[in-house]
């Protein structure tokens, strides 16, 4: 039979829609080549020159991290005009800092950092230490601000001259942790929480078994955290010829000081010797076109993106060398299977482990990581990779940087050399499972579950069914035996017995300094040190530094650079503002997402096992 056409009305808005798709999706496609080629050529006269005599601008953006958080590239270009959450690498700062010291051609440092929402102590040390590098050279180093949180302040506190505006103040408060606690929340909810764990302070469901924190993780935590602020206070009282102590009577009476004041915190700031200069914006461009020779009463200076790309455009066509040590960053979350960067997919890492091992050139591997753990199997995954590169004869060395516990820490235990900061938090040895079950929750709904199953843990993992004796049994089996493995590969990496590094582990957290006295890691020093080590072990003495990271699509790649290249260009014509968003971790979002954090625990992680090796006090 044959088919009966369509009538001739529809055919005719058939055919209008189908153009209409096509000019639109031509359209599109015309749009996306005219701003490539737009924006590219705006771009290419974007690369200013370094000038002759003149400064490094240094205003880091948004939060200062060991690898940025994926975006798709194509939402992003398309909000350039929007309010953008953003990311600085601070091996990007810490390079500029370091090339500039030994450039002549750059005579100063300017370093803004109202742009700046926040950092962790380890990073910030790491660049302070770059910018002690830079001072060595007597080369001045003068901070700007219209206010210093406290993170910004310890950036700004390696400067010869600390400019603050009369309306601004510097806001140190000391480091805390604090959560929310749910149980009884959930118990209102009729919610089920099914918690396994080994190590008494493994802390990261205490928030879903309690309403306040135990004695032991306060007894932890409050060690943990004064040993930080005593060496964020100890550092910034050398930096600023401060007594011993000034800075914790400054937080602790900054109340009664501001009434001294008249409420000024700019003139308090000043008078306690926090800052060396109180003066709006007008006066400190006047400060730089004084002391920074320039053109038009405008100071010289090149911005930090600029500056690294013409500094490493350089140093690429000087290099000859052949051999490499391969710089891979784990930041994130440890997740099963594939994971966009900003997260480390145990299956990410481990291909690009293999594509190292693929890589004649590649003499030795530096493993950055920044991660509190996650799932106990795709650490695993990791580690095993880790130990089939080291099985080739290419060393694998370990740098800590904010953050290496639990599930970091698994993934590190074995490699030829582990470096941390002093200010590192890492340890956490312990392990958890975690089920919620919504039967009750149901019943009072009238709702229920009930069934025939050919074995008595038929319906095991159903979360509309109370968990039984049997499945109890079986998830806290695997949890001690997680746990074993766990302490035996630390004691069989770090030349000692289990019965040794369970003393220190059971989920306790340490600082850089607290893990070196006890074993945990070889020697405290940063990204660059380890990369040092990593030469010495390969024995290399001409060498080139690559970054490795999951690689792109051929679009991807594009539609980043073009962003880029966007951001820039609008940034550059006023068409996108700058707004000072260092007090944006106030907003109510930002609080809802904090106190929610122990629930999204459950759906952030994707262990096939419900078994997880995290640290929930490590992101401090």
């Amino acid at each position: 039979m044959t088919e009966k056409k369509p009538g001739l009305i529809r055919r005719i808005f058939t055919f209008i829609g189908s153009a209409l798709t096509a000019i639109r999706h031509a359209f599109s496609l015309l749009i996306l080549v005219v701003m490539i080629s737009v924006i590219g050529g705006m771009f290419a006269e974007n690369l200013k020159p370094i000038p002759a005599e003149g400064a490094l601008y240094i205003a880091p953006q948004g939060l200062l991290v060991d690898q940025k958080s994926y975006v798709d590239p194509l939402a992003q270009i398309l909000s350039q005009g929007s309010q953008q959450s953003s990311e600085t690498l601070v091996r990007d700062i810490i390079e500029a800092i370091d090339t500039a010291k030994d450039d002549n051609r750059i005579t100063h440092l300017v370093l803004d950092t109202d742009y700046m929402t926040g950092a962790s102590l380890s990073k910030l040390q790491e660049i302070g230490s770059a910018l002690r590098r830079f001072k060595a050279t007597d080369k001045p180093i003068i901070a700007v601000a219209d206010y210093f949180t406290q993170s910004q302040y310890f950036l700004a506190a390696h400067a010869d001259e600390i400019m603050l505006n009369p309306l601004g103040g510097v806001m140190i408060t000391g480091f805390g942790s604090y959560k929310s606690y749910f149980k009884d929340a959930l118990d209102k909810l009729k919610i089920t929480m099914n918690i396994f764990r080994v190590g008494q302070f493994k802390s990261a469901v205490e928030p879903l078994m309690g309403n306040s924190m135990s004695t032991q993780v306060r007894d932890e935590t409050g060690v943990l955290l004064n040993d930080l602020w005593q060496s964020y206070t100890a550092d910034i009282e050398d930096l600023r010829g401060l007594d011993a102590g000034a800075l914790s009577d400054y937080a602790n009476t900054l109340h009664i000081l501001l009434d001294e004041y008249d409420g000024d915190s700019a003139a308090l700031s000043k008078a306690v010797g926090l800052v060396d200069t109180v003066v709006n914006r007008s006066g400190i461009h006047r400060y730089l076109n004084a002391n920074i020779a320039g053109e038009d009463d405008d100071f010289n200076s090149i911005g930090m993106d600029n500056y690294l790309s013409n500094t490493r455009l350089a140093n690429k066509q000087v290099s000859g060398a052949q051999d490499q040590i391969a710089v891979v960053v784990a930041s994130g979350s440890i997740m099963d299977g594939q994971q966009p960067e900003g997260s480390i997919g145990g299956d990410t890492l481990a291909s690009i482990f293999k594509a190292l091992r693929e890589d004649e050139n590649v003499k030795a591997v530096v493993l950055r990581i920044d991660s509190g753990g996650g799932s106990a199997f795709a650490s695993e995954i990791i580690r095993d990779s880790i130990n089939a590169t080291r099985d080739q004869g290419i060393p694998v060395v370990v740098s800590m940087g904010s953050v290496a516990a639990s599930g970091g820490y698994w993934i590190a235990a074995e490699v030829d050399r582990i470096l941390a900061t002093p200010a590192t938090i890492t340890g956490s040895i312990g392990v958890f499972g975690i089920v919620p079950t919504i039967d009750q929750s149901l019943a009072s709904l009238g709702i229920y579950s009930d069934g025939v199953g050919t074995t008595d843990i038929a319906a095991m993992m159903q979360l509309d069914r109370p968990l039984t004796q049997q499945t109890k049994a079986i998830i806290q089996s695997g949890v001690d035996n997680i746990y074993t493995r766990f302490i035996t590969l630390v004691a069989n990496g770090r030349d000692s017995t289990p019965a040794e590094v369970h003393e220190i582990a059971q989920g306790r957290v340490w600082t850089g300094n607290q893990a070196l006295a006890n074993g945990l890691v070889d020697q405290l020093g940063d990204l660059n040190d380890a990369i040092l080590v990593a030469a010495e072990i390969a024995d290399l003495d001409d060498y080139q530094i690559d970054y490795r990271r999951k690689e792109m699509t051929p679009i991807e790649t594009l539609l980043t650079e073009l962003n880029s290249n966007v951001a820039e260009s609008l940034h550059r014509l006023g068409l996108v503002s700058d707004v000072n968003s260092s007090m944006s971790n106030n907003s109510l979002l930002s609080y809802a997402k904090k106190v929610l954090e122990p629930l999204n625990l459950i759906n952030a992680l994707n262990d096939p096992k419900d078994i997880y090796l995290y640290c929930d006090k490590c992101p401090l």
